[in-house]
């Protein structure tokens, strides 16, 4: 479920526990953790006793550079969180991955495991799926003559091409219904079928969108599976527009919200307000 919003938060929720800091011991409780790791052992070689000079975000993907050129990477998955605690506190449920400083823990706590960590050199970096996404929605969004072209011709529905990473990283379900919500689009329509200025409309949306969810903390659904580094819920939930208020009545004009299954996807909107 994570998604850019959430992400950016978590990041900024670490850079005060990471940033400078050595880390003293890395340690996988799952070795599913690791999957994209080419030798798990290199997992805790790498990191132990290096410092992290900075902390990056691409799309959905966290990217801590470290010393030695590395880059341990981290991608949170439908259900994954990272958390800030003392050495010593208790440990949540699915804590799969512990980082330790002199100073704190950051845990990395995942039910569903479709999350992973991994430290990489520079060509395992540029091999990876990392290398393959398209410019970041928040901080790299192309002009919309360019998403205009990205989409051109495309058969998919706009709701699955705003998905795709490599179009553009960083939106996904959520926001995705958000941001064609505030277009005014419809998500199963054809992204080749788009006017331009129906991809002007939804390039303009995303940068908003985006950023209300990151000033609200990102969005914390009822099963609390994302939460901030130090446990706050996001506070987004109750400002989305359309997403998981299936039958509801639209904000903007009464009608009732409609639910579709786009690309196995829940889809969320407003048949009025969306054409």
């Amino acid at each position: 479920m994570p998604e850019l919003p959430e992400v950016e938060t978590t990041r900024r929720g670490l850079e005060p526990y990471l940033a400078g800091k050595r880390i003293v011991h890395a340690e996988s409780r799952r070795a599913r953790m690791l999957r994209r790791q080419p030798r798990d052992r290199d997992f805790a070689d790498r990191l132990q006793g290096r410092r992290v000079i900075a902390l990056r975000r691409q799309g959905k993907f966290l990217l801590f550079d470290v010393e030695g050129d590395l880059t341990w990477v981290t991608h949170l998955g439908m259900s994954g969180r990272m958390e800030v605690a003392e050495p010593g506190d208790p440990e949540a449920k699915h804590t799969n991955v512990v980082i330790r400083t002199a100073d704190h823990e950051i845990r990395f706590v995942d039910p569903r495991t479709f999350g992973f960590m991994a430290v990489f050199t520079p060509e395992e970096l540029a091999g990876s799926t990392i290398a393959r996404l398209g410019p970041d929605a928040l901080t790299d969004l192309p002009p919309s003559r360019a998403l205009a072209l990205r989409l051109e011709g495309r058969k998919p529905a706009i709701k699955s091409l705003l998905l795709d990473q490599r179009i553009v990283a960083g939106v996904g379900n959520i926001y995705g219904d958000e941001i064609l919500h505030r277009a005014r689009v419809a998500p199963g329509r054809p992204g080749g079928s788009l006017t331009f200025d129906e991809v002007k409309a939804i390039r303009r949306a995303i940068g908003p969108v985006l950023r209300a969810g990151l000033k609200y903390g990102g969005t914390s659904l009822q099963d609390l599976a994302y939460l901030l580094p130090d446990g706050r819920a996001g506070e987004y939930l109750d400002r989305l527009e359309v997403y998981g208020r299936d039958g509801e009545p639209c904000r903007r004009c009464g009608t009732a919200i409609r639910r579709s299954v786009i690309s196995q996807r829940s889809s969320f909107w407003c048949p009025s307000c969306q054409s």
